[in-house]
């Protein structure tokens, strides 16, 4: 679930960082089921204030957004970053009047994230090179899975899992996203159009939480039983270090809906079919950002974002260049290896770790360790396929994504590419 996420020293628009969206109170006691695109919710929805935006009200979100200054002026900035501030103004209501004129015959969800799909191409395509697909084909397309991914960037993630279904002739799967990501209407009316849910984590007080956590997990449950996948990430937040752990809070949580019809934690969970999913970037476009919050809470015990930080990472990583991609889906998990939340985390860490594959940046990282960071290091096991002699290294491009930083930050970023070489064994 993209979550607690570090700060971005790029500039982005700071229009989209100051309004706040309200969620109404839902009466949790009416049990209702998720429609199917295209249908209309009962009149007593649970599921209101979290469900991605169904067909009937795509016009009218896609008319709010046709007449938002703000997301006008923030796409003029994203598209156009060097314009003369003087011709932004103009800019903005040239685009305002050409996304009203593409939102007009948009009236599903489905055609929205068609219309959108053109512009996640031409995303991928130019911060990819390339982008793997791999695994679908052993698995049963139509058949709605849980895709339990590790987590490296807070929007690309969800958004080249849905790309990598799209290309494959797959139906795209509804995401989880937290509510510290929508704190923009923008943001959350964007998401909401693309098939994201909403996991709130801004409970008051224990009880309240775990009624969130309740409905959370019957949503899941319910829109899996419509027919609907589900991308999830296998932590709260993404993993800045590059160690990918899956949390058993997160486990639990999807438990909490087979209490009601006394399922065990395997039954629970088996309806849910599983699917570990693998996302490895050869480039981190956010990577600075994270060495630095990690470094603040290794010397400080804490780490405090700055307002709008969530949304200067997302654009971040949604524009940087990342190389190559790999996206690798496994095999669905088993009675056995969901016995209990620990065995099935410790099943989903061994398929995303039996997955990934040793890049020429992870060699590099190892390399600078020890021979400019002085890091005494065991040796390094590495298959013979893929290491690479120091001169094939992009050792100059790794120098690059720390340069200026401190020795600290430095040895961080390093250490955090190397993670999949080294575990968590260099500090």
């Amino acid at each position: 679930m993209p979550g607690k996420d570090s700060h971005s020293d790029t500039q982005t628009d700071s229009s989209l960082d100051t309004r706040h969206e309200a969620h109404s109170p839902v009466d949790t006691t009416v049990s209702v089921g998720i429609k199917d695109a295209g249908e209309a919710e009962p009149c007593l929805d649970q599921y209101s204030d979290i469900r991605p935006y169904t067909d009937a009200e795509v016009t009218a979100v896609l008319e709010r957004l046709g007449q938002s200054q703000s997301l006008h002026q923030a796409l003029v900035g994203y598209r156009y970053p060097r314009l003369p501030a003087w011709m932004k103004g103009l800019s903005s209501r040239v685009l305002g009047w050409q996304l009203r004129r593409h939102f007009a015959p948009v009236t599903t969800v489905a055609a929205f994230q068609d219309w959108l799909g053109q512009w996640v191409h031409h995303l991928v395509t130019s911060t990819t090179a390339p982008l793997e697909i791999h695994g679908l084909e052993h698995l049963t397309k139509g058949h709605p899975y849980l895709w339990l991914s590790n987590h490296r960037d807070i929007a690309m993630d969800p958004t080249l899992v849905n790309y990598a279904l799209m290309t494959q002739a797959w139906p795209t799967a509804h995401i989880a996203i937290g509510d510290n990501l929508l704190q923009n209407p923008i943001l959350a009316d964007l998401m909401r159009l693309n098939k994201s849910f909403i996991v709130k984590r801004s409970a008051a007080n224990k009880r309240e939480k775990l009624r969130e956590l309740q409905r959370l997990s019957a949503y899941i449950r319910d829109s899996m039983a419509s027919g609907h996948s589900v991308w999830l990430a296998q932590r709260e937040g993404r993993s800045k270090d590059n160690l990918d752990h899956t949390d058993t809070a997160v486990l639990k949580m999807l438990a909490l809906s087979g209490r009601e019809e006394a399922l065990d934690f395997t039954q629970s969970l088996s309806r849910l079919s599983p699917v570990p999913v693998l996302i490895q970037y050869e480039w981190d476009p956010c990577d600075r950002l994270k060495a630095r919050e990690l470094v603040a809470r290794e010397r400080d015990g804490q780490y405090v974002k700055a307002a709008g930080e969530d949304t200067q990472s997302m654009m971040l990583g949604l524009k940087g260049h990342k190389g190559r991609v790999r996206l690798c889906f496994g095999r669905p998990l088993d009675g056995v290896e969901m016995a209990s939340a620990a065995s099935m985390a410790a099943a989903t860490d061994h398929q995303l770790q039996s997955m990934k594959q040793v890049l020429p940046s992870h060699q590099a990282a190892v390399w600078l360790l020890k021979q400019e960071f002085g890091v005494e290091l065991d040796e390094v096991g590495i298959p013979a396929a893929d290491q690479l002699a120091p001169d094939e290294l992009p050792i100059a491009a790794m120098r690059e994504r720390y340069q200026g930083e401190s020795p600290e930050v430095a040895r961080r970023l390093l250490t955090t590419y190397a993670a999949s070489i080294l575990g968590a064994t260099v500090i």
